[in-house]
């Protein structure tokens, strides 16, 4: 296969559906995005077997726990998958909305509408719930889209891909508007890092090694994060069994994802009375605990955190904590060794929530809540197509709001410039 000449197709092909993509209606884009949704539930059992030769070939592989964690379609998320696409398909279309607009002077009127971005090319590992989501979510948003998945969920993204075209045909959209790179040879992704004139913008979602290859290759804005090195900070006044449940959760609800935590900071003056109830917790679940001198008088048998430890995404059941003096430190912490992802403070103490909700420089942070909850869904976004930790253009999920843009309206009536 010539790599550069099948990419460049997919990228002409895209374009042209981006234009057709940016006049279609709500009504038509919704009618898809129904439509996907029900061909995803039709074919679950499909999905599910496929999925499964693609797990057996990655466990044989040597695929880690973590990712063989986001690479596995259940029963269940298959259907989170389609209730996904039917939360999008309930959200209000953006495009084509302006602003109020404004008179100057002059006598000319100012508004700003809203706007596709064109053509998103999106770079992921492991998850092939992705593909959906990220589809329903261009669709929705007036783009069209270049998917290219990892090799060892070559054969579910294919199968959600069917569904995916198959829906397109039914509803009057192009075809073209979602279009999966069938070939998993890494010269691909080369390729479609360097088509500026048919791409407007990539996101990458999987490991640091990824992101910064595409960073650094790309000849495209990029929307990523690198790392979820994320915190649960416990402060002097946290109600205890808040504190001992939402620790908990943040870390064992599920371990490979870029929102479980990674880190966990308790206020000296709680440790004590935290730690013997949490620590066995972790324990009976086999959570491996890196912790501070202090905690390991309190906890015993665990390993000391090194520095490393603290500025690792383990993705596993893996915990590093720390006891800190109060809020001061922990905000010091997270800003030394945090990714910008999300952090948490629990406490009832709203002069201390106010100072970390405010002073805390990450996408999404929190009070008295598991940052499991940092997801577009939860967010009531309908799905993301990532977790931007980049402060421009988006921040946080990433949603419609971020895959679209703005353009300036100006309205005379014969006005001319003095």
């Amino acid at each position: 296969m010539d790599i550069k000449k099948y990419i460049n197709e997919l990228g002409k092909k895209a374009y042209a559906a981006s234009r057709k993509m940016a006049a279609a209606s709500s009504d038509t884009k919704n009618v898809a995005l129904h439509a996907i949704a029900k061909e995803i539930i039709k074919n679950k059992n499909n999905l599910i077997e496929i999925n499964s030769r693609d797990l057996q070939t990655a466990k044989k592989s040597g695929l880690e726990p973590a990712l063989l964690d986001r690479l596995e379609l259940t029963a269940a998320r298959i259907d989170a998958m389609a209730d996904g696409l039917e939360q999008v398909a309930s959200l209000e279309d953006l495009i084509g909305k302006t602003t109020e607009y404004a008179e100057q002077t002059s006598g000319i009127k100012i508004g700003r509408m809203r706007v596709p971005l064109g053509v998103i090319g999106i770079i992921y590992e492991s998850r092939p719930n992705v593909t959906a989501d990220a589809a329903g979510l261009c669709l929705k948003s007036g783009n069209a889209t270049i998917l290219r998945g990892g090799s060892e969920a070559i054969h579910s993204n294919q199968a959600i891909a069917d569904c995916i075209r198959t829906s397109l045909k039914s509803s009057g959209l192009p075809e073209n508007a979602v279009q999966l790179i069938e070939t998993t040879e890494r010269e691909a992704v080369g390729e479609l890092l360097r088509m500026p004139d048919y791409v407007d913008v990539i996101v990458p979602r999987g490991g640091k090694g990824l992101i910064e290859r595409v960073s650094a290759e790309a000849r495209m804005p990029v929307i990523k994060h690198l790392d979820g090195i994320c915190h649960v900070y416990i402060d002097d006044d946290a109600d205890i069994e808040k504190a001992i449940s939402i620790a908990y959760n943040a870390k064992t609800q599920r371990y490979g994802t870029c929102n479980t935590m990674e880190c966990l900071l308790i206020a000296r003056s709680l440790a004590k009375s935290v730690l013997e109830k949490l620590g066995p917790m972790y324990q009976e679940t086999k959570v491996e605990i890196r912790g501070c001198e202090e905690s390991k008088k309190i906890l015993g048998d665990i390993k000391i955190a090194t520095a490393e430890d603290y500025a690792t995404e383990y993705l596993a059941p893996i915990l590093s904590l720390k006891i800190v003096a109060g809020v001061d430190e922990a905000m010091q912490h997270i800003d030394k060794f945090g990714s910008k992802h999300t952090d948490t403070i629990v406490t009832e103490n709203k002069t201390n929530a106010d100072r970390f909700l405010r002073e805390v420089d990450s996408s999404s942070v929190m009070l008295n809540t598991s940052t499991r909850f940092a997801d577009g869904y939860e967010y009531g976004l309908g799905a993301e197509i990532g977790i931007s930790t980049d402060k421009f253009h988006a921040r946080g999920p990433v949603g419609l709001e971020g895959l679209t843009s703005q353009k300036y309206i100006v309205l005379g009536d014969g006005h001319i410039r003095s």
